[in-house]
This record gives C-alpha cells, sequence and structure tokens, in this order.
C-alpha cells in the first residue's frame, strides 16, 4: 500500500474507533486549534492537561467549543507533562502531544525510566511529506531529534521508520541512504554508513523493507536522474523513506520542501510506545491537522 496523499491518512483513521489523545500543557492556541479541528473530524477525542482558565479564554477567543473534551486542569508544565505521560500508561489515552511546554520537559517524562513510556534505546524523528513534485508520499528521518547519530543509531533510526510505515499498512518501504553522492567514497563516512545498511539488509540483518545507498537526492526521488548515473535500483527513483544523514541535512530539506517546495508534511517522534504528535509553531495548519492524523492512523 502506498499513500499518494496526506489526506489518506484521515480517512484511514475513519476505518476504526476514535482515538483518544492527550495533550501535555494544551493551553496553546496553535495547538487547540489543530486538536478542535481533528476532534470535529471524527479522529480524536481529546483530553487537555494544562491550565483550565486559560485554556478556556482561548477557545472563547477562537470562538470554539470543544463537544468530547476532558480538561484536566494542571497549572504546572512538569505535573502537565507527567500526567499525559501517566495517561497513556494507564490505557486512558492512545496518543501523546506537545502542547506549550518545552520539548525537553515532555521528552524527560517520555523517557522516564519507572514511569515513562520507553520503549527502546532511541526516539527519532519521522516526517511524511507531500509534495506537489513526487509521485507519492515521501518520509524524512531524522531531521527533528538526533544531531549526529552513530551507525548504531542510524540502524534504531531506521527501524523506528519502518515500523511507522508498518502500522500505515506498507509492507516493503523502499528506504534511501541519502547523502552528498552516490558512490562509496572511504573518506565520506557516511556513505560507507549507507552501504553497510544496504549490506545488512541484503543479509536479513535489517527487515522489513528494501535499503539501497548510498544515493544523493536526485538518484532517490527520479528515475531520470538515476538512469543518467547508470545506477540501477528498486528503489531509486521511488524511495518511501529518505535516511539522512545527520539533523542538518534532515532538517534543511524537511524545510526546504515545505518552504520552497509547498510541501505538507505530517511528523511524530517514534520509539516510545506511542506515536508523539510534536509540532513546530512554524507548521501550517493542515500540517498540524495532519500530524494528528498520522499518529491517529498507526494506532
Amino acid at each position: 500500500m502506498e499513500l499518494k496523499k496526506l489526506e489518506e491518512l484521515v480517512k484511514k483513521t475513519k476505518e476504526g474507533k476514535t482515538k483518544r489523545l492527550v495533550v501535555a500543557a494544551a493551553a496553546d492556541e496553535p495547538v487547540l486549534e489543530a486538536v478542535y479541528q481533528a476532534s470535529e473530524q471524527g479522529i480524536i477525542d481529546p483530553i487537555l492537561i494544562g491550565d483550565q482558565d486559560k485554556i478556556n479564554q482561548i477557545c472563547t477567543r477562537l470562538n470554539i467549543s470543544f463537544k468530547n473534551a476532558e480538561i484536566v486542569n494542571e497549572t504546572d508544565d512538569v505535573r502537565a507533562s507527567c500526567t499525559a505521560v501517566r495517561y497513556i500508561r494507564e490505557g486512558r489515552a492512545e496518543i501523546l502531544m506537545k502542547g506549550l511546554v518545552q520539548t525537553g520537559t515532555l521528552l524527560k517524562a517520555v523517557l522516564d525510566k519507572e514511569n515513562g513510556l520507553r520503549k527502546g534505546s532511541l526516539l527519532s524523528h519521522f516526517a511524511l511529506m507531500e509534495s506537489p513534485f513526487y509521485h507519492k508520499l515521501v518520509a524524512i528521518a531524522d531531521g527533528g531529534v538526533n544531531i549526529a547519530p552513530t551507525f548504531e543509531e542510524k540502524i534504531t533510526i531506521l527501524e523506528n521508520s519502518v515500523e511507522a510505515f508498518h502500522k500505515l499498512g506498507y509492507e516493503c518501504p523502499k528506504v534511501a541512504v541519502v547523502g552528498a553522492v552516490e558512490t562509496v567514497n572511504p573518506k565520506m563516512e557516511t556513505t560507507i554508513h549507507a552501504a553497510m545498511l544496504t549490506q545488512m539488509n541484503r543479509r536479513k540483518q535489517i527487515k522489513g523493507c528494501l535499503v539501497d545507498g548510498p544515493f544523493a537526492l536526485d538518484n532517490a526521488v527520479s528515475k531520470e536522474a538515476a538512469h543518467h548515473k547508470g545506477i540501477v535500483s528498486d528503489v531509486a527513483g521511488d524511495a518511501d523513506l529518505l535516511l539522512v544523514p545527520n539533523i542538518d541535512a534532515g532538517n534543511i530539506l524537511y524545510k526546504a520542501l515545505g518552504f520552497l517546495g509547498n510541501a505538507t508534511s505530517a511528523a511524530v517522534i517514534m520509539g516510545a510506545k506511542v506515536p508523539i504528535v510534536l509540532t513546530s509553531r512554524a507548521d501550517s495548519d493542515r500540517s498540524k491537522l495532519m500530524s494528528i492524523a498520522l499518529s491517529a492512523a498507526m494506532k
């Protein structure tokens, strides 16, 4: 199954029961607007944890009224984050979303060894992009969490991303390990990493996907570019996932697609027991809504 449009995520969420989303420190105008839209479309039922007076003031200012929202009054960001995580752990909610709280504060609660939502050793950012210049949705990992991942961390980022695809119904997503060039260069560690990941996939050490690389970006997303350079690969020109070498490359690619390429994104944090919606204030309203839909579609 390949998704062509982000709107297909909304359709997918409506195939099952409505999911419960809990927001940590919910007194944030853009977040409440996105949560309200998701609620009105039947994607989620919200639990809003935060300063109740401020939440009500924002709702009045936006002229919105939640039909099925539970509001839990908590004015302290740390306690709001811990409460939101506890709701997930107790099964009272299925999706976690960041509100007006520092990312580090929320992730500290998520990663707490005794009371958090740890599943593995590493969290990673997964951004699904809809570009008018590509024939299907394409994901980027990791452009938001891990700064300069080691080879072992790249394996985990890849596995987190493949898990996201599997939850969306993909049987074998195509992974392009991208960098500056499409040839292995002993002086460029990222190309060595790409070749090692490819070989591990071929030997079934990395499963559930098709990995190839190194690729320059043009070879990964354009069959014509790959053909001109003599690259023969089932991944070339048809990648589902672009595995980037570091956060600089991933973040620049993510924002270039959005601000210069008119792409829309849906992004979550993978690697915890549940997907975490962690949007940027610079994200469009549609991106925020689609990020909620993406997390709901994975449940």
